[in-house]
């Protein structure tokens, strides 16, 4: 078991009172919520969703004349988590208490189902958070950043839209090919002849040329390619 710095500085916030032999259980569940969100770190850009089991009513709580401590065992799962109460009283007791985490982050998800080919746009999509758990690989937050790219795959209402999904180079569709080296730039026509997501290497066929070229998508419909 790993002993996580104990907050002392929460005791000092939430009052435990005594009633009889029992210490207020409400307080005791604010102490351990309080306890898990200064001890788990919320992911990037998301949040941390606490949930306590409902304490057994005919549960009996010895007073602590000393500052209440917990601590969360070093190889819990990320989900389950059973914190450990113990008071360093001169009769000492401890106990376990179950909590349940979700971590979660702002993904863009479908707002209903969506065929193949469909193009991503703010009416058929929509931010929500979920857990990080249920994601899998890079996600998108903002839609703006593919906005006009086709769906490579049908997907079901609320699915997670993510870059591999989407290709804002399709197959057989006209794209602009951008040319650059030191001090000028070239704008050309072309036809892709491979999917691509931003940042990914297609195929093109210059229109002017005839020649297939090998270009990074750089936006929807938009490739480059470094002279």
């Amino acid at each position: 078991m790993k002993i996580l710095p104990t907050l002392f500085f929460i005791f000092s916030l939430i009052s435990f009172h005594s009633a009889g032999n029992t210490i207020d259980k409400d307080n005791l569940v604010k102490f351990v919520e309080l306890f898990v969100k200064n001890n788990i770190d919320s992911p990037r850009d998301g949040k941390l969703e606490i949930s306590l089991p409902e304490l057994d009513p005919r549960l009996t709580i010895k007073p602590c004349e000393a500052p209440l401590q917990a601590n969360i065992p070093e190889n819990h799962n990320g989900r389950n988590i059973n914190v450990k109460i113990y008071c360093e009283d001169e009769i000492p007791w401890q106990m376990y208490i179950p909590v349940k985490i979700s971590q979660e982050i702002l993904v863009l998800v479908t707002q209903n189902v969506l065929a193949k080919g469909t193009v991503i746009n703010q009416s058929n999509t929509i931010t929500e958070y979920t857990d990080i758990n249920s994601v899998r690989g890079e996600t998108i937050t903002n839609v703006a950043q593919i906005t006009g790219g086709r769906l490579k795959r049908r997907l079901s209402k609320g699915a997670v839209v993510s870059p591999r999904n989407v290709c804002l180079v399709c197959e057989g569709e006209s794209v602009t090919i951008i040319a650059q080296s030191d001090g000028f730039t070239i704008k050309t026509a072309g036809i892709a002849l491979t999917d691509g997501s931003k940042g990914e290497q297609v195929q093109i066929r210059n229109s002017k040329s005839g020649r297939t070229i090998n270009a990074r998508v750089e936006a929807v419909n938009q490739v480059r390619i470094n002279l």
